[in-house]
């Protein structure tokens, strides 16, 4: 037997309306037309599927049959035509993302609640497990957005600017270095330095410069969280260089210092990388004004943070 999704409309519109001229009239269609189809499937189940003696027309129990396939069918089929038209409109969508930055949860999250209460029909989801490969992701459209601070050329590939960030020493209150304006390259020369489990090339303070200043920390150790991070230096275990939003609440604290790294302090911008074609989706440019807007919000909540700077490493 070969149904089609018209077969299944006309035996709704049928039982709905009660007879042929009125479920013709529903369906837009004359009623010899609908006579004909009725009629080409009943051959087709090799029964009747209508009591026409009865006034309204009854449905027979191979028609009932159908009937309850229609009613589970039909509300799907128009569900993904809804979907399908707010694809076309741009209302709707699938926003995946790939973290290649272990501190930027701090503003991405917030930026994701509003996200959220604007476009309700875009799917969300993040994808940390593939921050050594994102961008490999992003091309074959496993994720629909790479947050990076380490821009490329790639085809197909767009780094849409976000906002600048100034990578802070931080450091226990009693340390030597407290006295500083700012910290240097040969300051870590005795330092126990904490970073992220990232690659020193895709690290702020090794690529900015300890790596070019060719100096190797004391020791070095690799923490997975921030806030792991910050309770190892409060307690003189070490010292780190993170994001300057990270710190705004705490470099008040009278158990830390913070310092600029180097006398005019470093600058790292983040990026937004989406597909070429995804960039002008009206979601997708809904994303990039907040997170363009909000994470300097975060920066300016922390008074003394130099102004414009923003958004996360992807690793320090």
């Amino acid at each position: 037997m070969y149904l089609e999704l018209r077969h299944l409309r006309t035996i709704k519109a049928i039982e709905d309306t009660g007879g042929l001229a009125r479920a013709a009239e529903a369906l837009n269609i004359t009623q010899s037309a609908l006579s004909h189809q009725i009629k080409g499937l009943e051959e087709q189940v090799g029964t009747e599927l209508f009591v026409r003696r009865s006034r309204p027309m009854r449905l027979s129990a191979a028609g009932q049959r159908l009937l309850r396939l229609a009613q589970r069918v039909l509300p799907e089929v128009r569900a993904v035509e809804d979907e399908f038209l707010a694809l076309r409109q741009g209302r709707a969508g699938r926003l995946h993302i790939a973290i290649e930055c272990h501190a930027c949860y701090d503003w991405l999250f917030p930026v994701l609640e509003q996200f959220r209460r604007a476009w309700p029909d875009v799917d969300i989801d993040i994808r940390p497990g593939l921050a050594f490969r994102a961008l490999p992701a992003l091309q074959n459209e496993e994720v629909d957005l790479v947050i990076s601070s380490d821009p490329e050329k790639l085809d197909g590939v767009v780094f849409n600017p976000l906002f600048d960030y100034s990578p802070t020493f931080i450091a226990a209150a009693n340390s030597p270095l407290a006295q500083k304006a700012y910290v240097e390259a040969e300051d870590f020369l005795d330092q126990t330095l904490i970073t992220y489990p990232v690659d020193r090339a895709r690290s702020d303070i090794f690529s900015g410069l300890l790596t070019p200043a060719r100096i190797e920390p004391k020791t070095h150790r690799q923490v997975e969280l921030t806030a792991v991070i910050l309770m190892l230096v409060a307690a003189g275990r070490g010292v780190a260089v993170l994001p300057d939003w990270v710190l705004r609440e705490v470099r008040y604290r009278p158990d830390y210092i913070t310092k600029p790294v180097t006398e005019h302090g470093l600058q790292k911008r983040l990026y937004a990388a989406t597909r070429t074609e995804d960039a002008v989706q009206p979601y997708m440019a809904y994303f990039l004004r907040l997170a363009r807007t909000e994470p300097v919000k975060l920066q300016r909540g922390a008074a003394a943070m130099t102004t414009g700077a923003v958004s996360g490493d992807v690793a320090l």
